[in-house]
């Protein structure tokens, strides 16, 4: 299978709503490696480890959000790849 390396920067109200566990829960079930962290400027950052299938469905679901947030655009870049994230998906402390 072929993997890809994306960050995902999620704007809106993303920050005290849930969104790292909704963000952690979801990559989980589609098998996506990577972390998810808050940014000092409100924003949230999801690196993503996954096939191109893998990476559109959790790039939908994160415009989707948990129920309490309100996203409001997701941009997504190319990453490298990280070793130490191509099998984990965690939950990393704030920038």
């Amino acid at each position: 299978m072929e993997k890809q390396s994306k960050l995902f920067y999620v704007s809106g109200r993303v920050q005290g709503v849930g969104f790292r566990f909704f963000a952690e829960r979801t990559a989980v079930a589609l098998g996506v490696s990577g972390y998810v962290r808050n940014l000092s400027d409100g924003r949230m950052e999801v690196y993503a480890i996954g096939s191109p299938e893998q990476l559109e469905s959790l790039r939908i679901a994160l415009n989707r959000g948990p129920l309490l947030a309100a996203v409001h655009r997701v941009d997504e870049h190319d990453a490298d790849p990280l070793e130490n994230y191509a099998n984990v998906f965690s939950i990393e402390r704030d920038e």
